[in-house]
């Protein structure tokens, strides 16, 4: 059970709203409340002439908050002490989640990378992973509206679920070898209209976060933790922009 507050038994999966323990309740909470907020969510980023980091947070908030009180807050501002991972993969030290998320969008909104490094950016999107929960679709709507000022789109209908996730994982834990650029190519086509994207996204498979794995936490007091969280730094040989 992914309880990084260490309250799951007295306030619920995250302090939800509900204080709902019942996980398999709460991704169908959050599913239809992120197609019900979808629309507001998409005419934000649509608004926004450059999209910041604030901007990145406040789409997270308008689509969970909800569900979620701490919504468009990142893990910084909530957990500090806590590290996030999937299996063996780590995520950024929660000080690092904005300077990771800044890092893509700096290379997204030049419309040049964007075209041949859609991969590296959701790569540092997904590495930054600024919240507790909501992370892939709260990234994947940002991710869409920066493809479509550079002219292009991906076809997510047409990827296949499990072989993106291993390209996302390859690509966190090296992100110079280019493995979710690779993956994506094959799916790059012309933009879709954002008058289409409320249907398209919609009905894109994996957002109902069925079988997405689990995240863990733990403190990096914990020598071990801080230990495996430096040698997994090591190995992925990539240094964030100071």
């Amino acid at each position: 059970m992914f309880d990084p507050f260490g309250d799951y038994a007295s306030r619920g999966y995250l302090r939800n709203t509900a204080g709902e323990k019942d996980i398999e309740i709460i991704k169908i909470a959050e599913h239809e409340l992120f197609r019900a907020q979808l629309p507001i969510a998409l005419d934000f980023l649509a608004q926004c002439k450059r999209i910041e980091y604030s901007d990145f947070l406040e789409v997270h908030r308008i689509l969970f908050l909800g569900l979620y009180p701490w919504a468009g807050e990142d893990r910084n501002t909530l957990l500090p002490d806590r590290s996030i991972s999937k299996g063996g993969v780590y995520f950024c030290h929660p000080k690092d989640c904005q300077r990771a998320i800044e890092e893509g969008l700096s290379s997204a909104q030049d419309k040049q990378q964007m075209a041949v490094r859609p991969g590296f950016i959701m790569g540092m999107f997904a590495f930054g992973h600024p919240f507790l929960d909501g992370n892939g679709r709260a990234m994947l709507l940002v991710h869409a509206e920066l493809c479509f000022r550079a002219n292009m789109s991906i076809d997510w209908i047409a990827t296949d679920k499990t072989a993106y996730l291993e390209a996302l994982t390859r690509e966190i834990e090296y992100p110079h070898a280019g493995a979710l650029d690779q993956y994506l190519r094959p799916f790059i086509g012309e933009k879709i209209h954002r008058d289409q994207w409320l249907e398209y996204i919609s009905i894109l498979p994996g957002l109902d976060g069925v079988n997405a794995g689990v995240d863990s936490s733990a403190q990096y007091a914990d020598p071990q933790v801080a230990e495996t969280y430096q040698a997994f730094e090591r190995r992925r040989d990539y240094k964030l922009a100071s």
